[in-house]
């Protein structure tokens, strides 16, 4: 396996995208569109994992509440998927560029024929300076969405899926946290930030334990075990704040900027 030096996975959460109501922040996927468009200027291809439809969904169908039902989540996901593409494509646009929306579900990824399709695909968007945006299929596929610990189990493992789908050689995790620290930030305000991971072992899961988003589906559990797929298929992941996608420029730049999760030399 080579992986390509200047192919990047750019995952951004829920709450990087969305403010307190549940609504689309404008403001912040503008800056995250043309932050990434201003990365594909400089010679990469970038692959944006984007979630938040579910949320943007419910805040347009007025719902009082994010929905607890398997099907109230997926009408909430089918209503929010198409907002968040239409300002995807319409912010995107601003700068030059032309977005492709795949949605996946598991069987996209484990079977022969559709993996194939799918590289395809990838590969024929890329090809054509295009930049793909990726969502796990939640109208049709409830495995998000029910269940904890399924193929995906949230967006932080579908990312580093698709970064190793498609020979990516960097990841970035944009989320409401500035990386992982060695305490709860949220409790310990001296908390430090982990700058360099080579390995993930219990003593760095236990560092995770009670952080979590308050509009996302995936806390610091899960991007760890995201970085540690990742990490093993040599891909480097890191973690940084979603509110600021311009570190994204620091991170093509070589800099310390959030945590690395270093990928094995494979």
């Amino acid at each position: 396996m080579s992986l390509k030096k200047n192919r990047i996975v750019v995952k951004v959460g829920t709450s990087s995208i969305t403010n307190a109501n549940g609504e689309a922040d404008l403001r912040q996927l503008d800056l995250l569109c043309r932050t990434i468009s201003g990365v594909q200027n400089l010679g990469y291809d970038v692959i944006l994992v984007s979630s938040g439809a579910i949320a943007v969904g419910a805040n347009k169908m007025r719902l009082a509440q994010k929905p607890q039902e398997v099907r109230m989540k997926q009408a909430a996901a089918s209503v929010g998927q198409c907002e968040l593409i239409h300002l995807y494509d319409r912010f995107f646009a601003e700068y030059g560029k032309i977005t492709g929306q795949i949605l996946v579900t598991g069987e996209d990824i484990e079977g022969a024929e559709s993996r194939q399709n799918l590289t395809n695909t990838f590969e024929a968007l890329l090809e054509n300076r295009i930049i793909p945006i990726v969502n796990e299929n939640d109208s049709v596929s409830h495995r998000e969405i029910q269940s904890e610990k399924m193929l995906f189990s949230d967006n932080d493992m579908l990312s580093a899926i698709v970064a190793v789908f498609c020979d990516a050689a960097t990841l970035v995790v944009l989320t409401d946290i500035d990386g992982l620290y060695d305490a709860n930030p949220q409790t310990h305000p001296d908390a430090r930030l982990i700058s360099r991971v080579e390995r993930i072992d219990d003593g760095i899961r236990t560092l995770a334990e009670g952080t979590s988003t308050n509009r996302g589906t995936g806390g610091m559990i899960s991007k760890l075990d995201a970085a540690e797929y990742a990490m093993s298929h040599g891909v480097d992941m890191f973690i940084t704040n979603g509110r600021k996608p311009e570190k994204l420029y620091d991170i093509v730049d070589c800099k310390i900027i959030g945590t690395l999760f270093a990928g094995k030399k494979l």
